[in-house]
């Protein structure tokens, strides 16, 4: 394990599958996309799709299946995954934040330390919202204000310019490989959450944010 110096400043939370479990609905939505088009996709091709754009995740679909269509049909496409996706979390609430998110959150704030998004949804204020923790963010960086998807840095380096931080000290918490090399491209320190052997590249891994202390960093 690698030690992570005391001197963070600023933390950068990716959202889907570390503050909230909405994973599941995004699989959802793009199974009901590859059924209607009669393509092959499970669970395991939906790994390739985590931290990614909504455009590149259906790009990833259609070469999966050696599909061609027009851009015409993938914005259509990206439209209904959408808003099947929209329907799919209308019900979320404050019971879907992940177990150990707000212990962890408090942690932070108590330390002073500065919080921001750096995610690739667009729908992330929604979703953060309706669970109960748009509140606690200093600034939010999602797929509206970025144009380069994960492993590209963009949007790790966007939240750390508006947090004023130098990227030294900041600390990136992921739970997708694509995230946690688009950190580390970004020259932060990244806690992965989740597999280990998938994330193994993050400067510590965590099965999950349960018992995380922030003060172990």
């Amino acid at each position: 394990m690698k030690n992570i110096s005391k001197d963070i400043q600023g933390v950068i939370f990716d959202l889907d599958g570390v503050l909230v479990d909405t994973a599941k609905f995004h699989y959802i939505a793009w199974k009901k996309i590859a059924d209607d088009l009669q393509l092959d996709f499970d669970l395991d091709d939906n790994e390739k799709l985590k931290g990614v754009s909504r455009k590149k995740s259906l790009d990833i679909i259609l070469d999966l299946n050696h599909k061609v269509i027009s851009e015409e049909e993938k914005a259509r496409l990206l439209e209904s995954k959408n808003n099947y996706y929209l329907a799919l979390i209308k019900e979320l609430d404050e019971s879907d934040v992940l177990p150990g998110v707000k212990n962890l959150i408090s942690q932070i704030q108590i330390q002073g330390i500065r919080i921001a998004l750096g995610s690739a949804s667009k729908n992330a204020k929604v979703i953060l919202t309706s669970t109960g923790l748009l509140h606690h963010f200093d600034q939010l960086v999602d797929g509206n204000m970025v144009s380069k998807a994960k492993p590209d840095p963009e949007v790790f380096i966007t939240a750390a310019k508006l947090l004023n931080l130098e990227p030294q000290h900041c600390v990136v918490f992921e739970d997708a490989e694509a995230g946690v090399e688009a950190a580390l491209a970004a020259e932060m320190r990244v806690v992965g959450v989740g597999d280990e052997v998938i994330l193994g590249k993050a400067t510590r891994v965590t099965a999950d944010l349960c018992d995380f202390n922030i003060n172990t960093l």
